[in-house]
């Protein structure tokens, strides 16, 4: 998850002071906005994260963002007016289990830290992975199948499929790696469990995915349309993953129909009432209007709407390929976990009950846009 702890406003350069870059430094590409670009040095840009600052760093795909500029337009679809599937979903809520999701989220966050950019990063991946293909070899799925999907740097996303009648795909992410700004120095080097950020997510979407591949028309490919689940790489430093991952799905006409983020799914603050935080600003708005029928129908809890600001989570990757994508977060957004970006965010502070209502949300989602024909 990409937080801002200063005023919104706070402008680039002042973010960054004065600073001529040396010559021959590398220089990144970053986003702050539909129309705000800068360039900056490594140094700066670990500044600004620090500072707070939000950006997409589009160095390695500036012709993608160049070109949702002119798009600007997502895919005409129509979301169901109402919920379809309740007898299917309510069969399955049940099979949804917080102990199956500690279980994974302990050794996750017991990686010293999952840097998109460094050991850590690559073979917490690999891990995670593993514990996909498990799912998968202990299912009777038909056809289902996971994935690396490589970057220029070690850590790979991680693409699991569940085939359906059609190549209409549903995707649901969540991000794998972890960053540490509660401390000065190279972040490759420092603890940051990511207990919460985004280890929940994580959990959640892999849970999920277990218990809709346990429903033997899902797992013979009976659904209308595929089922996607991602993992991505690189969330952190500006949706390097993400990016990466749906300028591919563009470039190959991949139909995305719909896309929804889980980034962060497991804090409730103490004296608040537990609630979603429904993000209503960068989305897709009848996808978001759509999951609010979702909510009401297979969770237990409401939602508040809320705004995160550009590029908070990698729905927006998804967005600016022209994909409708939407984001649900664990809280309103000022009641989230204080413990994210530090060693602080452990398994300790991860309430499970309330990963579960995720959970639920994502296999309802999941399930009744995965049997909705001609999105």
């Amino acid at each position: 998850m990409r937080f801002s702890t200063i005023v919104h406003s706070l402008s680039v350069a002042s973010a960054l002071g004065a600073s001529i870059p040396k010559r021959n430094e590398e220089l990144f590409t970053l986003k702050f906005s539909a129309e705000e670009t800068s360039q900056v040095t490594a140094a700066e840009k670990w500044k600004l994260l620090k500072a707070g600052k939000r950006f997409v760093d589009i160095t390695n795909h500036a012709d993608f963002h160049a070109a949702a500029r002119k798009r600007n337009v997502q895919t005409n679809v129509t979301f169901p007016s109402a919920v379809h599937y309740e007898e299917s979903v309510n069969a399955l809520l049940p099979r949804l289990n917080k102990t199956n999701m500690e279980s994974v989220l302990k050794p996750f966050s017991e990686f010293y830290n999952r840097w998109f950019n460094n050991t850590n990063g690559k073979e917490s991946s690999e891990w995670l992975y593993s514990q996909v293909q498990a799912i998968i070899n202990s299912s009777e799925a038909k056809g289902a199948d996971v994935r690396f999907f490589k970057h220029d740097f070690p850590q790979s996303s991680i693409i699991a499929t569940i085939p359906g009648k059609s190549n209409n795909t549903i995707v649901i992410g969540s991000h794998q790696d972890t960053i540490s700004l509660d401390e000065e120095g190279d972040p490759g080097l420092l603890r940051h469990p990511g207990a919460d950020d985004d280890g929940s997510g994580v959990v959640t979407i892999l849970e999920a995915f277990r218990v809709l591949l346990s429903d033997p028309t899902v797992a013979s490919g009976r659904a209308e349309n595929t089922l996607e689940f991602h993992w991505y790489a690189a969330e952190e430093p500006g949706l390097l993953g993400s990016q990466a991952v749906f300028e591919n799905y563009k470039n190959n006409s991949r139909a995305v129909k719909a896309m929804l983020q889980q980034d962060m799914t497991g804090y409730v603050k103490n004296g608040t009432v537990e609630q979603f935080g429904l993000i209503t600003d960068h989305v897709s708005v009848p996808l978001t209007e759509f999951i609010k029928l979702a909510i009401d129908a297979y969770c237990d809890i409401p939602y508040v709407e809320d705004e995160c600001g550009y590029g908070c989570s990698d729905h927006s990757s998804a967005l600016d390929a022209g994909y409708p994508s939407a984001f649900v977060f664990e809280s309103a957004f000022n009641d989230h976990s204080p413990y994210i970006h530090s060693a602080n965010d452990t398994i300790e502070s991860v309430n499970f009950d309330h990963a579960l209502q995720h959970a639920k949300l994502v296999v309802g989602f999941a399930y009744e846009l995965g049997f909705t024909a001609n999105l």
